[in-house]
């Protein structure tokens, strides 16, 4: 098991959160299994951007970003170097720090 340290969030997780994620399973799909009710409006194909995080610790450790994901951050609110979007990235073996933004572009809620 892999340890993820999710820094706080005013909303998703106020007081941050630690938890244990298998190898090979999302970021996404652990903070989801955490209680952490991250976005994901295109159920987590890599078609938006709802779910970016920023990697603090560990970005090195994560799979290798496609173009279409590359793509795709470039539009995400807050872009880091280390951002991705949580619904691509697969934890490895070593532990990681995630930051959620504060904010989420959501073309379907803003234009819906």
């Amino acid at each position: 098991m892999t340890t993820i340290i999710v820094l706080p969030h005013p909303d998703l997780a106020p007081a941050g959160a630690q938890f244990d994620a298998p190898p090979g399973s999302t970021i996404c799909d652990a903070l989801l299994d955490n209680g952490i009710e991250i976005e994901h409006a295109c159920g987590k194909v890599g078609a938006c951007t709802t779910c970016h995080v920023i990697v603090k610790n560990g970005f090195e450790s994560l799979n290798d970003i496609d173009d279409n994901e590359e793509d795709l951050l470039d539009r995400a609110w807050g872009l880091q170097p280390t951002s991705r979007l949580s619904c691509q990235a697969r934890i490895a073996d070593s532990g990681l720090v995630v930051e959620i933004p504060r904010y989420t572009l959501n073309q379907v809620k803003e234009n819906g």
